[in-house]
């Protein structure tokens, strides 16, 4: 038995500021995926995710019995392929920020849901804002608290753009620039980052006056006009919006930038020669970059690997 294939995600904009209602947009990428499979053998690789898969599955019957009108699974079937070996066969790095966790969603939903939401039909708003809350519902059990975006994105493959928790829709983004100089990018920090900490970290800054205001007044308002800008196709706005954005991370989210990294964020500010910016929760994992001049970014951040997502 093998699966379709899930692909991991990229969250261009919207990191935190999702759980108050800033605007997000995320676009599938797909360099990692992941599918489904049997392994009689039960190796040493797959055991792990298979382990992984028995937990999950003793949530989701946990969460059928507590929601049954929220979502249900043809659990029976689930629970014998789980006996007979079945795992998450995956490329999507763990603690990335790209979706690994959501990618999985998305697959035992697809295979094993029942009265499921399919790709094929016509995705009212409604219909998108279900699939969220289940999906949600979910992936909680990877990380305490989720957004649903992440297996949203993988179970579509469309760009989803979030205008607020209760209004998403699937978005068009403009053409990529095959030759373009410009560049949205990975830049690999070497560590697995931890959604949960992080998270944590963020809700008990939300208990401050201050943070909460830069949250509203810095934070949002340069996410929200970084989505507008990037969906108009408007680069120099963008890339003015990015630096803002860059800065404000920089300046309130210090926790959440591997602290081998913070010069070199600081660098990108000051020289202009790219822009960094979280992807997902930080800790680890990727980084988000912005360039207008992807040659001279390769240059500034010798040594570094970047991973090409976007042209201009």
């Amino acid at each position: 038995m093998r699966g379709p294939l899930f692909y991991s995600k990229i969250l261009l904009f919207g990191e935190y500021g999702i759980i108050k209602d800033s605007k997000g947009l995320s676009i599938p990428y797909n360099f990692y995926n992941g599918a489904l499979k049997i392994d009689e053998h039960h190796t040493v690789a797959t055991t792990k995710s298979n382990q992984s898969l028995k937990r999950f599955v003793t949530y989701l019957a946990k969460l059928q019995d507590e929601q049954p009108t929220l979502v249900t699974f043809e659990m029976e079937d689930l629970q014998k392929d789980v006996a007979d070996g079945l795992y998450f066969d995956s490329s999507i790095p763990q603690g990335y920020g790209v979706g690994s966790s959501g990618a999985l969603v998305a697959a035992i939903y697809d295979k094993y849901a029942t009265d499921k939401i399919t790709v094929l039909e016509n995705l009212t708003r409604e219909k998108l804002l279900e699939l969220k809350t289940i999906f949600a519902a979910m992936e909680s059990f990877f990380h305490g608290k989720s957004s649903g975006l992440d297996p949203l994105n993988s179970y579509l493959s469309l760009p989803i753009l979030i205008n607020s928790t209760t209004d998403i829709e699937s978005a068009d983004i403009p053409s990529q620039t095959l030759n373009g100089k410009g560049a949205v990018f990975l830049l690999d920090s070497g560590i697995i980052g931890e959604t949960a900490p992080m998270v944590n970290i963020f809700m008990e800054k939300m208990k401050q006056d201050g943070f909460r205001t830069m949250l509203k007044d810095q934070f949002i308002k340069h996410t929200d006009d970084c989505v507008h800008d990037f969906l108009k196709g408007d680069v120099k706005s963008l890339f003015g919006n990015v630096k803002e954005l860059s800065k404000v991370v920089l300046d309130n989210f210090k926790p959440m930038i591997p602290a081998a990294f913070l010069t070199l964020w600081k660098k990108g500010i000051d020289t202009n020669a790219y822009y960094l910016k979280l992807c997902g929760s930080g800790g680890g994992g990727y980084m988000l970059g912005f360039t207008e001049d992807i040659d001279q970014a390769r240059k500034a951040l010798d040594g570094h690997k970047l991973e090409v997502v976007y042209n201009f």
